[in-house]
């Protein structure tokens, strides 16, 4: 899961009759700080910024759309494994190019349309059918993550689509194609960007009517008011002026009800409000636990969940923001510069480690064997002399307001990282910039900034996902064009054996570390906290908690 996408203007939201705060207030049990049975009051760190899971790329979009759709495989409950979604079985055929999924039967949409062959269709040929505005990077991320480009590609720099067709065999069997074999598919399906939405519910609200600028996208009413999906809870109201949004359970699901009849998701920014707000019980939970709070909470009786490390946080060198930063030799000093185990050490929750590669080491294809840049000042001084660079300034970005799975404090991350650079010579101008859009527009386009560090939670157990998402094409954040190494990871994706695939995946993980587009800092193991009454809910490497099964007890 990416950072959160910049330049989202939220559009005008309806909000519902019933007030959304004084719902959460009159459910609430008088004096006791608990909550009655049926509602619970979740505190996120930021407002979601879209609620077409098409159109989202960050964490709180994302964890609104696993509750309210479903996808065609999901990941193993508290796991990373492809396990059975909208589709009870998949299977390619003998080129490994069109998979056959079996389908559910009897589902239907929140709206009571239904759920069949010819809808997956439909939202397959409406995102590879994408014009204007929604062939954005900045509006269909995951897409062009996945799939690369479009039917017709209006920016001659996107690739080919990898996806080529969809066809309803009938209403429970669909044949999708792909123009090659990539080892993206099945897993990248597993990704709420790919859920099933209603037909229906996408015309009858102009889904697709994407308008505005590049600096200034405007969805469509349907993108902000009328998400319509098969899950088991339902979309009922986003009151943006009181930062809560609302889903009740969907009491026609298919599956097992939601045992909770209401889930309100309220935005408090500040991580020290947010445990202040579960003591009090004007919530019952909430995510991106403070690493020094977490023992603190077990103590008090609070369910808090760790999730494995299933991140990176990484310091990006944009070789275009200074000439430079293009010379391996500086970039080799900056990485030797920073002192990992001790941000780690002093920042971090137990159980977080340096970074040996820009992905975890449980993923397939992680290769101990790559160039280690142990903390050395004294080398690095050495290679910044070898470059003509002992007079270096670079500017480095660092983000406010904002607290990640790999990033608990990131002023406090910045401070470590800077002091370790002016200890070697490197003159650091500080820029600190508000999380959204500021920061991420400033760091993931054009070629103004210098040093930035930034961080990914993976979507599903590949080595793809980590290192194909930074490197397998040219990226205005790290500013590089390497030729060799795109084509390195072509030859790894369309590699069907997965044996080989892992070979190859261990392989690029040494070139990368070799090239150094920037440092791989830690992988952190984030905590979320509920109440002391609250039950039933898994952690997820992947942050796909389901509130579906939590309950009071």
């Amino acid at each position: 899961m990416r950072a959160p996408r910049p330049k989202v203007a939220i559009a005008a939201v309806a909000v519902a009759a019933l007030a959304v705060a004084g719902c959460a207030e009159s459910d609430r049990d008088s004096g006791s700080g608990g909550s009655k049975k049926d509602t619970l009051v979740f505190g996120v760190a930021g407002d979601p910024k879209v609620l077409d899971p098409s159109f989202a790329s960050d964490g709180e979009s994302l964890r609104v759309a696993r509750q309210v759709f479903e996808t065609l495989v999901r990941p193993e409950e508290g796991g990373t494994k492809v396990t059975p979604g909208l589709a009870e079985s998949w299977t390619p055929d003998a080129a490994g190019t069109t998979w056959t999924f079996k389908l559910r039967s009897g589902v239907k949409f929140h709206d009571g349309s239904d759920f069949n062959a010819e809808a997956v269709c439909f939202n397959f040929n409406r995102w590879y059918n994408a014009k204007g505005l929604m062939q954005s990077p900045d509006v269909t991320a995951y897409w062009q993550d996945v799939m690369g480009g479009f039917a017709k590609n209006e920016n001659p720099d996107l690739p080919p689509s990898l996806f080529k067709s969809c066809t309803a065999k009938d209403a429970t069997t669909v044949d999708l194609a792909f123009t090659r074999v990539s080892s993206k598919i099945p897993a990248a399906l597993m990704l709420p960007s790919f859920s099933m939405q209603s037909p229906k519910a996408l015309q009858q609200y102009d889904a697709s009517n994407v308008t505005g600028t590049a600096e200034d996208i405007k969805y469509p009413s349907y993108a902000m008011e009328h998400p319509t999906g098969t899950g088991p809870f339902k979309f009922k109201a986003w009151d943006v002026a009181n930062k809560t949004l609302t889903i009740e359970r969907n009491d026609d699901y298919y599956g097992d009800k939601a045992k909770l009849k209401t889930i309100i998701f309220k935005t408090i920014s500040d991580e020290n409000a947010r445990k202040q707000a579960l003591r009090s019980g004007d919530i019952q939970g909430y995510d991106l636990v403070g690493p020094a709070d977490v023992e603190p909470l077990k103590k008090e009786g609070f369910n808090v969940l760790t999730r494995p490390a299933f991140n990176i946080l990484y310091l990006a060198i944009n070789q275009k923001g200074n000439p430079k930063l293009a010379d391996v030799k500086v970039r080799q000093a900056i990485a030797y510069a920073v002192n990992r185990q001790a941000l780690v050490d002093s920042k971090l929750p137990p159980g977080a480690k340096v970074a040996m590669n820009f992905m975890p080491d449980t993923v397939e294809g992680w290769n101990g064997d790559v160039t280690k840049y142990d903390y050395n000042p004294e080398k690095a001084k050495q290679l910044l002399a070898e470059a003509g660079a002992t007079n270096l300034t670079l500017k480095f970005h660092y983000p406010t307001e904002v607290t990640r799975p790999y990033m608990p404090n990131p002023k406090d991350i910045f401070e470590l990282l800077s002091a370790d650079l002016k200890a070697v010579g490197i003159n650091v101008q500080a820029i600190p910039l508000k999380w959204s859009p500021d920061y991420l527009n400033a760091t993931t386009s054009g070629s103004k900034h210098d040093l930035h560090f930034l961080g990914w939670t993976g979507d599903y157990g590949d080595a793809y996902n980590f290192i194909g998402t930074f490197f397998d094409r040219p990226k205005d954040e790290w500013g590089f064009n390497n030729a060799a190494l795109f084509a390195q990871f072509k030859d790894a994706d369309t590699t069907a054996d997965a044996a080989a695939r892992t070979e190859k995946y261990k392989a690029l993980n040494k070139a990368i570390m070799d090239f150094l587009p920037g440092v791989p800092i830690s992988h952190s193991p984030p905590a979320i906290v509920f109440g002391k009454d609250v039950t039933g809910i898994k952690a997820s490497p992947l942050t796909d908690e389901r509130y579906a099964t939590a309950e009071f007890k």
